[in-house]
C-alpha cells in the first residue's frame, strides 16, 4: 500500500471477537488528514467475520458516528468475505469538530486488515486512490 506521507508505526494490543490480539498500526497525517492501515493475526478462522464486523463498530462509535455509507468490498487478493467492507462515515471528534472518516475492512488468511483515512475535509479523489491501491500479495 502507498502512503501519501512517511508512516510511523504502532503496536497495542486489543480484544477483537473475543480474543487478545496484537495490533499493529501504520499511519501518517499530512494535508489535514490521517492514513492508517492496522492489522493483527487470529487464531480461529471462525473469528475473522465478527473481528472484522467489531472493526467496523468501533470506528462509527469513535465518531458517534451520525451518517453511514457502506458497501461491499473486494480487494486484489484478499480472502473473500461477505464482512469485507468500506464504510464512509461522519461524526464528530471528542472536541465537537466536524470529522470525516473511510474505513476498509478486509481479510487474507487469519490476518484481518482495517485502512483508514480520518479528517475534517476529505478529499474524494486522494481517498479514492488510497483505498484503490491496497493490494495484497502471496
Amino acid at each position: 500500500m502507498m502512503f501519501p506521507c512517511r508512516s510511523a508505526s504502532h503496536a497495542r494490543r486489543v480484544t477483537l471477537a473475543r480474543s487478545v490480539v496484537r495490533l499493529e498500526l501504520h499511519a501518517c497525517s499530512t494535508a489535514g488528514a490521517t492514513w492508517a492501515l492496522a492489522f493483527a493475526d487470529l487464531e480461529d478462522p471462525a473469528l475473522i467475520g465478527p473481528a472484522m464486523d467489531e472493526l467496523r463498530a468501533a470506528a462509527a462509535a469513535n465518531l458517534g458516528a451520525s451518517s453511514i455509507r457502506e458497501e461491499a468490498l473486494q480487494v486484489p487478493g484478499a480472502t473473500p468475505n461477505p464482512a469485507s467492507r468500506r464504510v464512509d462515515l461522519r461524526g464528530r471528534a471528542p472536541d465537537g469538530r466536524k470529522l470525516e472518516e473511510h474505513v476498509a475492512v478486509f481479510s487474507k488468511g487469519l490476518r484481518i486488515y482495517q485502512a483508514t483515512v480520518l479528517g475534517e475535509h476529505l478529499e474524494p479523489e486522494a481517498a479514492g486512490t488510497f483505498f484503490a491501491g491496497l493490494r495484497l500479495v502471496p
